[in-house]
């Protein structure tokens, strides 16, 4: 039976200096358009993927766009899952057309909303003399999901906005959005995008030309668990979010 590892990239394989400063014999993984590396890996990072090499094909599931995810130096030669789900590229990194048509029309149906809710972002920043701005996040000349980050990477600043303007504008018009929000970064994104409902797609496609499968999952953030438990079985780097939510919760 064919194994397959749908994996986060960001915090999973690989990660910045700061979340990292404690590790020796770090390598580079992943780089800034300048040239200069930005994420690493520590060496348990390594054998796992070196590992995970040997007994299964790995598919990136990541929220990286084309550009950040083609900057990302690691040995993957099958399907990959960018835009937290928006895109799906296929073995040797053509474009699946067929897939993006279809997020087009959803992505279409939810830029009003996106809108709106960096409207009302902003003007709560505005508000309180802060610079940063919510942006929205493009691919493939197709909105997806908007994200805002601190300019001085204050979480007590994202939690403020996360509880005082989109918690309640999701509990509100904002019914068809979540909210994702890990380290310096907090994203909306519509329900009609995730990484699951693409693993979902590909894990069809396996089946299709391969039969059953057997289907892993890891991820780092809370925003993982969907697609991860759209697998066979789940895996969660310990010391992350999303081990802190369960197993180390218990």
């Amino acid at each position: 039976m064919k194994k397959f590892l749908f994996v986060d990239l960001d915090d999973t394989l690989f990660q910045t200096p700061k979340k990292c400063a404690a590790e020796v014999a770090l390598e580079p993984a992943a780089y800034l358009k300048n040239g200069e590396a930005c994420s690493y890996t520590t060496p348990r990072q390594r054998a796992f993927t070196e590992f995970a090499n040997r007994e299964m094909t790995l598919i990136p599931a990541t929220a990286r766009n084309a550009d950040a995810f083609g900057r990302v130096k690691l040995p993957f030669a099958s399907y990959a899952v960018l835009d937290y789900g928006g895109v799906v590229l296929q073995p040797g990194g053509a474009l699946d057309a067929g897939w993006l048509d279809l997020m087009r029309a959803d992505m279409h149906v939810a830029l009003p909303g996106l809108r709106e809710a960096m409207d009302v972002i902003d003007d709560f920043q505005v508000k309180l003399g802060r610079p940063s701005r919510a942006r929205l996040i493009e691919d493939y000349a197709t909105p997806f999901y908007i994200v805002i980050k601190d300019h001085e990477a204050n979480a007590e600043r994202l939690a403020e906005i996360e509880m005082e303007v989109l918690r309640p504008w999701v509990d509100g018009p904002g019914a068809d959005y979540f909210i994702h929000r890990n380290g310096n970064n907090l994203a909306l994104l519509p329900q009609t995008l995730n990484k699951a409902r693409a693993v979902a797609y590909l894990r069809a496609e396996l089946e299709a030309e391969h039969g059953p499968i057997l289907s892993f999952g890891m991820g780092d953030s809370r925003s993982d668990a969907r697609f991860m438990a759209a697998c066979d079985y789940a895996i969660i780097p310990n010391g992350t979010q999303l081990a802190a939510l369960t197993v180390a919760a218990l």
